[in-house]
């Protein structure tokens, strides 16, 4: 497979060559294929600058690597909150079939490897801490199950040394990276964000991570982790799976950023700003110095990575994806980002909550500075990983996903209808609420499970999701609550459950 992409594109990578860095250069058909798959925490799409030149914050090596490689503008995450979209990335599951529907840690999770089939969400208040609403939240499974083939377990099968840095978030221990097929361990553990210690700074307090001179900061470390196992490993072939805890709370950043951000948002005029999102308020403005600190140290450590890549000699030969597990942060904790001019933030199925940079350089095939309007969603990484590196599916595990290497091998080219889903049967800590999602081609629908009306939206006139378009297109709307139906009956969806005695009405949300 790999020699018969090495002729298909030999004659675009000689132009390549003449006017590229030395990466371009196609790879030879007999060395395997590396794989530098990294994934930020609560970045959202329009919080780096390939997707939004006039952004606050500054990402310049994201930058470099989407001028190096293709940029999809029509890159999503499976959830609009963190746990579901990892596991949908190590699976190439959607999160309603493996049951992983929420951040791992909410008290309606279960700890087995499947829901108990007695529950019953109308009757069980101790599932549904939010006892004062119309549903109780559904039940869901809070951890990796084992009977998945990880996209490590897939690549360690094939002789690939496996490595995991950061921000794990995918159960308690006995689930954590080396029991779903990572050699290393660096960092991953169940929580959900850098919370012992000094947090962003050493000491960590991190059971899988030994602690740094006092205040070294952790994605410079996870960073130095990376380039370290890259270097061990350039001989062979490796994963290596940088998940940041970037840009999570707490927000925290070191003092010269928070200082520089400070300074530019005083020189520029800049003020926060909020607009109604019920039941909360919604982050206008990118004005937030802490997180510009943290969002310019995350991509640093970005840059750290694919410098190691040249320095060891495999940049040729290893493809890098890039990634976030959910839109920004702007209507809770802080607020510290806007998404605009898409709607809401993380934990909402607006396009704000699910929107991501999706960039992907594989040198020999990607054409430098390359766009693509692939859709492209959390499931689709581990089939294109198996396809790139010239190894046989497993269509029984990444059975959601979808291969986009025919749009990193011709971006005009490739088309794709196929539908994407989301299923979010639960009261989001930012303000999200439960409901489904189905996007196909320009259309979305939302369906709230809750009362709300069915929300239809033509992304491609109206990114903002401003003008519901349910009642003028029904025809429409019917056809994509078709889709969704079915997705639920396929993936066998836990639905929420029915509060008999809610207190709170409909109309709040």
């Amino acid at each position: 497979m790999r020699a018969s992409l090495f002729r298909g594109t030999a004659v675009s990578l000689l132009m390549a060559i003449c006017v590229s860095p030395a990466w371009t250069t196609a790879v030879l058909a007999s060395e395997p294929l590396n794989v530098v798959f990294i994934i930020a925490d609560d970045l959202g799409v329009m919080d780096t600058t390939p997707y939004n030149p006039e952004s606050f914050y500054e990402t310049p090596h994201l930058q470099t690597l989407a001028q190096s490689g293709m940029r999809f503008t029509n890159g999503y995450a499976a959830c609009p909150v963190c746990s579901p979209t990892r596991s949908a990335v190590m699976t190439g599951q959607w999160p309603a079939r493996t049951r992983n529907t929420d951040y791992f840690g909410a008290p309606n999770q279960f700890l087995g490897q499947d829901l108990p089939a007695d529950y019953e969400p109308a009757r069980d208040g101790s599932f549904g801490r939010h006892a004062d609403r119309p549903l109780w939240p559904a039940p869901y499974l809070g951890q990796l199950a084992t009977s998945h083939t990880t996209l490590a377990e897939a690549l360690k099968a094939h002789g690939y040394a496996t490595f995991f840095a950061g921000k794990w978030h995918l159960g308690p221990e006995g689930s954590w990276p080396e029991d779903h097929g990572f050699d290393v361990n660096r960092g991953g553990i169940e929580r959900g964000g850098p919370y012992g210690g000094k947090k962003y700074f050493s000491p960590y307090g991190n059971p899988r991570l030994d602690d740094g001179p006092d205040g070294e900061h952790l994605p410079a470390r996870l960073a130095e982790e990376t380039a370290a196992f890259i270097e061990e490993h350039a001989s062979k072939p490796f994963l290596a799976y940088l998940s940041f805890y970037s840009v999570h709370t707490p927000l925290m950043a070191p003092e010269p950023l928070v200082e520089k951000y400070r300074s530019r948002k005083q020189a520029e005029g800049l003020t926060d700003a909020f607009a109604p999102e019920p039941p909360r308020e919604n982050r206008t403005t990118q004005a937030h110095a802490v997180y510009a600190g943290m969002v310019e140290a995350m991509d640093a450590a970005v840059g750290r990575v694919l410098s190691a890549l040249d320095e060891h000699g495999v940049a040729d030969r290893t493809l890098v994806i890039f990634t976030s597990d959910n839109g920004g942060l702007s209507t809770s904790e802080g607020s510290p980002t806007s998404n605009l001019p898409f709607r809401a933030g993380k934990g909402w199925l607006y396009e704000g909550g699910i929107r991501e940079p999706v960039i992907v350089r594989w040198p020999g095939v990607t054409q430098p500075g390359s766009i693509s309007a692939w859709p492209v969603t959390s499931t689709d990484h581990y089939p294109t990983i198996l396809e790139a590196a010239g190894l046989p599916p497993l269509p029984q595990q990444h059975r959601d996903g979808r291969s986009y290497a025919a749009a990193l091998r011709d971006p005009e080219g490739a088309t794709s209808q196929r539908p994407l889903f989301w299923h979010y049967p639960h009261w989001g800590n930012q303000g999200g609420t439960p409901g489904a999602a189905v996007r196909l081609g320009d259309w979305k629908l939302i369906e709230w499970y809750w009362g709300k009306e069915l929300e239809l939206f033509n992304l491609a006139a109206d990114p903002s999701e401003a003008d519901n378009l349910a009642a003028v297109h029904p025809e429409k709307a019917a056809e994509l609550q078709s889709l969704l139906d079915d997705f639920r009956r396929d993936t066998a969806a836990v639905m929420p459950g029915i509060n008999p005695s809610p207190t709170e009405p409909f109309t709040k949300w």
